[in-house]
């Protein structure tokens, strides 16, 4: 009988791991509502796969235990839309007419797709708005997410403050290559929601699992 439980739970794993950054086999396990052993085996093929590093963590007077995370590999498995060409292009572009004009054409694009963004995302309450720029994001290839934060004492506007997380970067390869591309996407955000003070709060290009954005009706 063939079953399709085993790569189904695989990748429950890589896209938990993916989320949280790093967790326990009891932790997967719970989540998961999987057994410990048979995480534990999951994890092991994984990791011979080259898509799961692990770490030992001592914890108390206890025995050690082993914390899980994605390798490079493993977030390569996510949906990333760039390639190659995009990389050269903007390498040779910065060659043929130099890497401010090369800034000045992405800070170009960033306005337009602002402009897109904020046509799509129409007038609406500003937390509609916000679930319109998740799933624009999403349909670039973006696994990200948002959610609303609880209202501070002295906020002026109740359930103004909202959280945007994205796991991975769909032009990761480009970034790499040309990190201040993430200086106008936090421009774009801003472009986008004007009416609204963005601050990028994580950022997977400091070595953290994700970029995070937090957003404030002003």
């Amino acid at each position: 009988m063939v079953t399709t439980q085993q790569p189904s739970t695989k990748e429950d794993i890589l896209r938990y791991l993916l989320q949280r950054g790093q967790a326990k086999a009891q932790e997967l396990a719970e989540h998961l509502q999987v057994t410990p052993q048979a995480i534990r085996r999951h994890l092991k093929d994984l990791e011979i796969e080259g898509l799961v590093l692990h770490q030992t963590v001592q914890v108390g007077m206890g025995r050690p235990q082993y914390v899980y995370q994605l390798s490079r590999e493993g977030h390569d498995r996510f949906p990333a839309q760039y390639d190659e060409f995009a990389v050269s292009l903007l390498e040779t572009l910065s060659e043929t007419i130099g890497h401010d004009q090369v800034s000045t054409i992405l800070h170009k694009q960033w306005q337009r797709k602002a402009v897109d963004y904020r046509d799509s995302m129409g007038l609406g309450p500003l937390g509609e708005r916000i679930a319109k720029l998740v799933e624009l994001r999403q349909a670039e290839g973006y696994m990200a997410e948002w959610h609303q934060l609880e209202p501070e004492d002295n906020e002026e506007k109740p359930n103004s403050r909202f959280i945007v997380t994205e796991y991975n970067c769909a032009i990761s390869r480009v970034a790499q290559s040309y990190p201040t591309i993430c200086d106008h996407e936090l421009e774009l955000f801003k472009a986008a929601l004007q009416d609204c003070m963005v601050e990028r709060t994580h950022w997977i290009v400091n070595g953290e699992h994700r970029c995070g954005y937090l957003i404030k009706a002003r």
